[in-house]
């Protein structure tokens, strides 16, 4: 099996090629741009595997995508390559439109062009996975879960791209019969995660003794799947899904933002106990504008048709994701120390 991975640098992306090469053993071809967020350190446990490979390339490179998508010649093609961090598509909305939009159409296109050309059982076998996210829904109230009839009512920037993008790839699939499949994910974390993004911010800034930032009363709620989880999802619902579905993920783990930031506290104060408990760290910052309230999925159509569950709950899940902050400064220290130091993103100015 080739499976071709866009965006197999970035978080889920890598922990979705690690998965397929060690676990599944098949043969992976990682696309990526290596923007500020891809780091090919994420993928030293399969870099020198045979079954793995990787090209440099913008997903908006049609020229790029097409030699990509015709050398490798795969069975299967799963487009993670995104823009994907709210706060930076506040104020730099065109990143996310050029790769979100553009980028997925030029994916699109390129694996039209290879899928028509292929015959038989090859033909039969293809598949085009398009992940995208649970923002595209908009914000819950108090009760109820996203499904997959959800009306989309994107809020930021981003959930506007990735709507655009899902929408997209439905329609190559009913005007074009490309054989697609979308999915739409709750918040995930883990190892390899940006410390641009809430858990691995806050656990790396208990670490050095900085704020601990918690946007307004912290009472946003999200549903968090463990990466590795959302990795086995991905290739069932690539592999076994039905063509022209959505498929929703998550872990079933709703937290409120300040209760996530409160258990990595208790954790910092068991496994690196300072002088002052944690939570002393927590300082409330003005909210994000668009912020969402409530994210939920109901991952009961995933669960049911393909057989997947998450192995992780929230407690067991930060625990790992926590000691292995604390274990991999190798990995995180460089991008700490140039790439992003912990300031603020996504800040309107007048």
């Amino acid at each position: 099996m080739r499976i071709l991975v866009t965006g197999g640098a970035g978080f889920i992306g890598s922990a979705l090629v690690r998965y397929l090469v060690s676990e599944v053993g098949a043969e992976v071809l990682n696309l990526d741009k290596l923007t500020y967020a891809g780091n090919l350190e994420s993928l030293a446990p399969v870099e020198a595997s045979p079954n793995y490979r990787f090209v440099k390339a913008d997903i908006c490179d049609r020229d790029a995508v097409t030699s990509a998508i015709n050398g490798f010649k795969p069975d299967h093609i799963m487009h993670l390559a995104a823009e994907s961090h709210v706060d930076r598509s506040i104020t730099g909305a065109r990143d996310f439109v050029e790769t979100n939009v553009i980028g997925t159409f030029t994916m699109l296109e390129g694996a039209r062009h290879y899928w028509n050309g292929l015959e038989g059982e090859a033909k039969a076998r293809f598949r085009f996975l398009h992940v995208s996210t649970d923002e595209v829904y908009g914000s819950l109230g108090e009760t109820g879960l996203f499904e997959e009839t959800t009306p989309y009512d994107p809020s930021s920037p981003y959930s506007a791209s990735k709507a655009a993008s899902d929408h997209l790839a439905k329609a190559w699939h009913r005007t074009y019969g490309l054989p697609v499949v979308v999915s739409n994910c709750s918040n995930n974390y883990g190892p390899y995660h940006f410390p641009e993004k809430l858990i691995p911010l806050n656990i790396l800034n208990a670490l050095d003794g900085k704020p601990l930032p918690v946007y307004g009363d912290g009472s946003n709620i999200r549903d968090w799947l463990y990466v590795d989880d959302h990795a086995r999802a991905l290739h069932l619902i690539c592999s076994k899904g039905r063509l022209g579905e959505t498929y929703n993920v998550g872990g079933r783990n709703e937290r409120k933002n300040i209760d996530v930031v409160r258990r990595i506290c208790a954790l910092m104060d068991q496994l690196r106990p300072k002088n002052y408990p944690h939570e002393q760290l927590i300082t409330y910052v003005t909210d994000r504008p668009g912020h969402d309230h409530r994210y939920a999925i109901d991952a009961t159509k995933l669960e049911n048709e393909l057989g997947w569950k998450a192995q992780e709950t929230f407690d067991t899940g930060i625990e790992k994701t926590v000691q292995w902050y604390l274990d991999n400064e190798a990995w995180w220290g460089p991008l700490r120390g140039g790439v992003y130091s912990g300031e603020r993103l996504g800040v309107l100015k007048a």
